[in-house]
């Protein structure tokens, strides 16, 4: 394709990815009450139960709020959408032995996703508790819903796509981008990389956060190796 074609390709997915993404926040808007009492949790185990409730200040807060929760599970719902989206704009470029790798990249994104942000919410407690603690006995915690729910909802997103991390690498080592030879040099460097991305990429910039992402990159690091290897990449 030429490239005006690439970019009306590229207009396609993105419109078709938007439209999934609207669909499902319409959906997390309805239920969004309950998905907010469901996060509250998180905020009165960190607290010890000394904070049972979120505040707002503003007339318009609680709807913006409810907007926010909606927009931010719409991108998570959305996920296998707009995967699939990102693979058929890929797939042209690929040679027809490759594309047979469609439906385990699908599947492995989706459940990547999801277990990034399995371990964004069981780490949440903790890491809020670091947050709120750090100031000392001097201050006291009285979170806004806005700003509690944006960042729950971006440590949901920063551990989603992290967890992506090893379906990227396999896409290279399959595309022969890159070898195993190579990762197995750069091991070094992949442990800096990987903790600095991690470190940057936290939102709630806590220690265990950093720590829960940056060791199970390292881990689905060795494991592409590993699968490189059996693939004889």
């Amino acid at each position: 394709m030429t490239v005006v074609e690439h970019l009306a390709e590229l207009r396609r997915r993105l419109f078709i990815s938007l439209i999934a993404v609207a669909l499902a926040a319409i959906v997390c808007f309805i239920f969004s009450n309950s998905i907010i009492s469901f996060l509250v949790h998180y905020y009165k185990t960190a607290t010890h139960g000394r904070q049972k409730q979120l505040v707002f200040t503003g007339p318009l807060d609680a709807f913006l709020v409810r907007l926010k929760v909606a927009t931010y599970g719409g991108i998570v719902l959305a996920v296998p959408v707009w995967m699939w989206q990102l693979w058929r704009f890929v797939t042209p470029g690929l040679h027809q032995h490759e594309k047979r790798y469609a439906v385990p990249f699908i599947v492995s994104t989706v459940l990547l996703f999801a277990l990034g942000g399995w371990v964004a919410l069981l780490t949440l407690s903790k890491a809020l508790e670091f947050l709120i603690n750090v100031g000392g006995n001097s201050l006291h915690p009285l979170l806004a819903a806005d700003k509690y729910l944006s960042l729950v909802g971006l440590m949901v997103l920063a551990f989603g796509l992290a967890f992506e991390f090893p379906v990227v690498l396999m896409f290279l080592l399959i595309a022969r981008v890159l070898n195993t030879r190579q990762l197995r040099r750069w091991r070094r460097g992949a442990i800096v990389t990987i903790v600095v991305f991690a470190a940057v990429i936290t939102p709630s910039q806590d220690p265990y956060s950093l720590f829960f992402m940056a060791v199970p990159m390292y881990v689905f690091y060795e494991l592409c190796i590993l699968i490189g290897r059996v693939l004889k990449r």
